[in-house]
């Protein structure tokens, strides 16, 4: 087995964990501070895991280039964007169909892979990539109780443009956060994801930081105050981002993301077996699809 593989799959399990974890800040913080949980108490998980990547490594830390930092900038705050639209998509009413179709991020992906780093996918990821699509498509639907006429109808509303915006920020981000990582060329792949991460981080609670102090300053307060949850959060979304900034730095982004969807499998596994919630045929349906995606993506891979 490749090793971007597994790394892809535990990315994917700290971030549901993460997930499950930032619901516990609901109601004690606002979204956006909620959101910036997610940089600022990873910050240190990254710069102590950098840490110890040099020194086992033996490397010293890589030089900043104006070509990096570019990478690394655009993508930090192509993430941020995704966030902050997200956020004004959930302020609509009618935001089902917006949420929906910002699930396609490993198409947009797939398209700025091709774009900027001229990434190249074989036919049966391709076809990997469309079944998943649909997939999502589906899931999401029936999570939001949305039929095939309700998804319809919803298609031309500006919801829905914000939702395809907010897959084409979260897809850019992916791939220039691949490519700073790949613009280093170092020989050691751990060195090269874990600099970049750390770099990415550290101008992501900056700037959020700074979005913040404007937008909400209290929540700043409050961020310290519930320290305890918010560390949790922090730790499972570091090693989540260790994870994931590994893979992309070994494999096409695409496959990566693709084969990130496994997250969904673990949310529905919990659903299932501990919160023992119902589930509709339409969200089986979507999982089965999602499922055979990824069987797929690990058979071409």
């Amino acid at each position: 087995m490749e090793l971007w593989i597994p790394l892809t799959i535990a990315a994917a399990f700290f971030q549901n964990i993460r997930s499950a974890m930032q619901k516990h800040l609901q109601g004690k913080l606002s979204t956006l501070g909620a959101a910036y949980v997610r940089f600022i108490y990873a910050l240190p998980i990254a710069l102590i895991y950098c840490f110890m990547v040099l020194q086992l490594t033996d490397s010293p830390a890589p030089a900043i280039d104006s070509r990096f930092l570019s990478y690394a900038l655009t993508g930090g705050i192509c993430q941020i964007m995704f966030t902050v639209f997200l956020l004004w998509l959930f302020s609509f009413h009618n935001f089902a169909v917006g949420t929906t179709i910002s699930k396609l991020e490993t198409v947009m992906v797939a398209l700025f892979g091709l774009m900027l780093l001229g990434d190249q996918l074989t036919p049966p990821v391709v076809v990997a990539i469309a079944i998943s699509a649909f997939g999502l498509i589906i899931l999401s639907a029936g999570q939001a109780r949305l039929g095939l006429i309700g998804l319809l109808r919803g298609l031309w509303r500006l919801p829905t443009l914000i939702g395809l915006v907010c897959a084409a920020w979260l897809g850019a981000s992916v791939v220039l956060f691949r490519a700073a990582s790949l613009s280093l060329g170092l020989d050691s792949f751990m060195v090269s994801a874990a600099f970049t991460m750390t770099i990415v981080l550290l101008l992501q609670t900056v700037l959020m930081g700074i979005l913040l102090v404007f937008r909400e300053p209290d929540q700043l307060r409050k961020l310290l105050r519930h320290w305890r949850p918010a560390m949790l959060v922090g730790i499972s979304g570091g090693l989540a981002s260790i994870g994931w900034f590994s893979a992309f730095t070994l494999q096409n982004a695409t496959y990566v993301r693709a084969l990130g969807q496994i997250e969904l499998l673990f949310t529905f596994a919990a659903t299932l077996l501990f919160f023992r919630e119902k589930v509709s045929l339409q969200e089986i349906i979507g999982i089965v699809l999602i499922t055979a995606s990824i069987m797929v993506i690990l058979l071409a891979g």
